[in-house]
């Protein structure tokens, strides 16, 4: 894998907070009655604001600085007119640059706070960011990139045995992915256990780790519109995801305010962070 330099991972840093403090904003002004469309506008407001661009744009083909998807919308969602209402599960991929360099991430909120959450949202919320913060803390210099698709896995399959329920579906066909000078770069990060380990992560690799989960299914397809994908069973889907880059201490999370200082700590894993 890619090796940076730390001040290339800076650089990187820079991008990350601006693409962290945007879906914190977000996260704080959404409410019901709002359009996908809006978060898009303010996500773009937010993003020049700090003297970034949209990644998102870069993407032949797409236009808007983030992808907004509800519900049965898994991934890649087109922001426009959907209205959106209280306990709708809304997912945000948003991704910035700052000097030519990228981060991105993704969250899933409900509208309208937790008390207005459907039977079972919550926990599909709980349990990918379980699996996030596992694949996160499997990126460390010495193991292989295939390491990380396997703790997702395994944190997935460990929720589900926890509470009783069939397995979650891990959208199939979707992975993370290298990321730097472009938002997208090799190689891809499985969300799944795969044969063999793939490349040994080095310090200063820096890539995107997002689990795609859903209630049901593990399989999607694409609507019309070329980009949104949503879940062939109709079953409600969660994406979150991060930014991470493998340092010598541990992973530095490049798009967590605290560098995923808390969510490592609480796990026992050490935090590559700078003090």
């Amino acid at each position: 894998m890619t090796s940076r330099p730390p001040e290339d991972v800076l650089a990187m840093r820079v991008a990350g907070v601006v693409v962290a403090e945007t879906l914190a904003e977000l996260r704080a002004q959404i409410r019901p009655g709002w359009t996908t469309a809006d978060i898009d506008d303010l996500a773009a407001e937010c993003i020049r604001a700090r003297g970034a661009r949209p990644s998102f744009p870069d993407v032949p083909g797409y236009r808007h600085t983030v992808c907004v998807s509800v519900d049965e919308e898994i991934v890649h969602g087109v922001p426009g007119p959907r209205r959106l209402g209280e306990g709708d599960l809304v997912s945000i991929d948003c991704g910035a640059s700052v000097d030519g360099w990228h981060g991105d991430s993704a969250m899933t909120i409900v509208v309208g706070g937790a008390e207005h959450a459907r039977p079972g949202d919550l926990a599909l919320i709980d349990a990918c960011t379980d699996a996030l913060w596992a694949g996160i803390a499997a990126f460390t210099p010495g193991a292989h990139l295939f390491d990380v698709g396997e703790a997702v896995e395994s944190s997935l399959e460990a929720s589900a045995a926890a509470a009783g329920r069939a397995p979650y579906g891990i959208l199939e066909g979707y992975e993370g992915h290298g990321i730097g000078r472009a938002m997208h770069e090799s190689p891809g990060v499985p969300n799944v256990a795969v044969r063999g380990r793939g490349p040994t992560i080095k310090a200063g690799s820096t890539v995107a780790i997002e689990p795609m989960v859903t209630h049901g299914t593990d399989v999607g397809h694409t609507l019309g519109d070329g980009w949104t994908v949503v879940t062939t069973d109709g079953s409600r889907g969660v994406h979150v995801e991060h930014t991470v880059a493998a340092t010598p201490a541990g992973p530095w999370v490049l798009t967590a305010l605290d560098g995923g200082r808390a969510e490592l700590g609480a796990r026992g894993v050490p935090c590559g962070a700078p003090a």
